[in-house]
């Protein structure tokens, strides 16, 4: 029952009630990227929800559009400032995906909406990430988040997805809080973020 409805229904009232009290932060947030970051303020991508199904999701930008002298992209480390960085290590980036929750693209707790690239690149297990709407956080983001691997963060992913409850689901936000005042896992041993997925070998 709370899987399949009540969870819905407490992520609507939630989340709503979390970008009313919010909206003043996002507001200088969203300021303060125009500021250092430039237009837009907003990163949009889209991404694969429940069962697959693409959206669009929204965070606040974090990287610069700084080229190379052949129009390319320079990698995340050039491009990801220092105000950058404190967007992500307090997830203040992540606010305005309050506004995907309340649509019902996402959930508060799930596993963490990742890029449509990597759908062909799971095996069966870790497909069924996917059988549950992704989340704000998630079991992987509270075991570690970006210092583990890719494998242990799927594993904690269908994990979460076997086992939805209310209780699991009050723990996760709880510990959310502790790690993201730590400011833990923010980053890979090798990466500003975290290195592309490029599936796992059997």
């Amino acid at each position: 029952m709370y899987r399949n409805g009540i969870k819905r229904i407490l992520d609507f009232i939630l989340s709503f009630i979390a970008i009313i009290v919010l909206s003043p932060v996002m507001l200088v947030v969203a300021v303060l990227v125009r500021v250092k970051l430039g237009s837009p303020v907003l990163f949009k991508q889209q991404r694969p929800g429940k069962d697959e199904k693409i959206f669009r999701m929204y965070k606040f930008r974090t990287m610069t559009d700084e080229k190379d002298a052949e129009g390319r992209l320079l990698p995340d480390e050039r491009r990801l400032t220092r105000f950058g960085k404190l967007l992500r290590s307090t997830s203040l980036d992540e606010l305005p995906e309050l506004f995907n929750i309340l649509k019902g693209d996402m959930s508060i707790v799930g596993p963490r909406p990742l890029l449509v690239a990597y759908l062909p690149l799971y095996n069966e297990r870790q497909k069924h990430r996917h059988d549950v709407r992704p989340g704000f956080t998630g079991l992987a983001q509270v075991n570690g988040r970006n210092s583990i691997s890719w494998e242990e963060k799927f594993e904690w992913d269908v994990r979460y997805v076997e086992h939805v409850t209310f209780l699991e689901d009050c723990r996760i936000i709880l510990k959310t809080v502790k790690v993201v005042l730590a400011r833990e896992g923010i980053s890979s041993d090798t990466s500003a973020t975290m290195e592309a997925f490029t599936g796992t070998k059997e």
